[in-house]
């Protein structure tokens, strides 16, 4: 990228900081102010200005969604007060009758979103293996209307290629969206490579704290934008002031941290490959990764902070082992500065139905981590006192 005074035109890090943060022009403060307000004066009945009521729109919230879209490349962004009610707006886009056909290694929550509660409108879902593009093209039907998959699977961290996917939901004549939670605008940015929608859980890398819960959707149609803004309104799950300005200011850091995750996570994946105890390490930065080459070519600084590895062992040792831990937190959610540890099958993935957790390989003995910015010797300590 050429380099530029102008913050709109300069490069990842710089924009994260800048763009969206402009300096408070009644005060000169370089940090922008919270706007609590609920509600805005108009100028006159029936004549409106830039904002209204907080549902609608707030300073706070369009300075954090102007942020996002310009890290990820899209003409607009909408922030919501989960990742969960980000996906459950795009999946108001469909009408009864509609056909899903979403990533088979896909969030707990989505499952259940699209599963129990979808379903419940009409809507059916077809779960597929998204790193192979011609089992997805097969179960597009005339009916489908959105294809919905992972930039890096959860929990098994498959590696999709989102270009031929793209291609192929264009040529079907439907929407695809991403969640790009595990990937982040930092490694992967979705809509240069023809994805209509990108979503994140901002609770995760983007907010990277633990301490604020936040979806959002970033998109480069303007006539789809504006659906979506449409849907958010008449919905009204937007995120709240004082959580924007948590996300905007993790934002300015998500760059370092993410890289400097990924390196540990590298590390940590590595050691467990050659332990005796592991069955299985699953990480795209090992060459075992089924997808390590295309992960290799379409990641950038790093193979993400996510590790998932198989322990030869039962439910009952598996769960063992992840509350031996010191430093790694059992605990649900990821992305943070600090390491976090879970049983997928019964804990993030336990609203799978139990044949859909065998079929797709979450098995009892897995585990995830969620590599913080601890010291690798000290994680790597504590998962070998836990492993034994």
């Amino acid at each position: 990228m050429t380099h530029s005074n102008d913050p709109k035109k300069t490069d990842f890090r710089t924009r994260a900081i800048h763009v969206g943060n402009e300096v408070d022009p009644a005060t000169g403060a370089v940090v922008p102010p919270i706007h609590l307000a609920s509600t805005f004066q108009q100028p006159g009945a029936g004549e409106w200005g830039e904002f209204d009521y907080s549902r609608s729109g707030n300073p706070t919230r369009r300075n954090l969604e102007t942020t996002l879209a310009s890290l990820e490349g899209g003409c607009g962004a909408l922030a919501f007060s989960s990742g969960m009610a980000a996906i459950h707006c795009v999946t108001m886009l469909l009408r009864s009758g509609d056909h899903v056909v979403a990533g088979c290694d896909l969030y707990g929550g989505a499952y259940r979103l699209l599963h129990k509660i979808c379903d419940r409108a009409g809507i059916e879902v077809t779960l597929v293996d998204m790193t192979d593009v011609s089992a997805v093209e097969s179960a597009i039907t005339d009916k489908t209307k959105l294809v919905w998959a992972e930039t890096i699977g959860n929990p098994r961290l498959s590696i999709p290629d989102l270009g031929k996917l793209a291609e192929v939901a264009k040529a079907k004549k439907c929407l695809i969206g991403v969640d790009n939670t595990f990937g982040t605008p930092a490694l992967i940015r979705p809509l240069e490579s023809g994805i209509d929608i990108v979503m994140h859980s901002a609770t995760k890398y983007l907010g990277g704290h633990s301490d604020c819960l936040g979806g959002t959707l970033a998109v480069n149609d303007k006539s789809l934008y504006d659906q979506l803004y449409y849907i958010q309104n008449a919905t009204g799950a937007v995120l709240d002031p004082l959580s924007c300005f948590l996300i905007s200011r993790g934002l300015k850091t998500l760059d370092l941290r993410v890289r400097e995750q990924s390196a540990t996570a590298l590390r940590l994946s590595q050691w467990l490959e050659s332990h005796g105890r592991v069955k299985s390490v699953l990480y795209p930065g090992l060459e075992s990764h089924p997808q390590h080459s295309l992960a290799a070519e379409t990641l950038e600084g790093g193979f993400g902070a996510m590790v998932t590895f198989e322990l030869d062992a039962d439910k009952a040792e598996t769960a063992k082992v992840c509350e031996t831990t010191k430093l790694f937190h059992l605990a649900v959610s990821l992305g943070a500065v600090e390491s976090l540890i879970e049983q997928p099958a019964t804990m993030s993935h336990a609203s799978y139905d139990a044949s859909d957790r065998e079929k797709f390989g979450i098995t009892d003995g897995l585990i995830r981590l969620s590599v913080g910015l601890e010291s690798f010797e000290d994680l790597r300590n504590d998962l070998a006192q836990a492993i034994g």
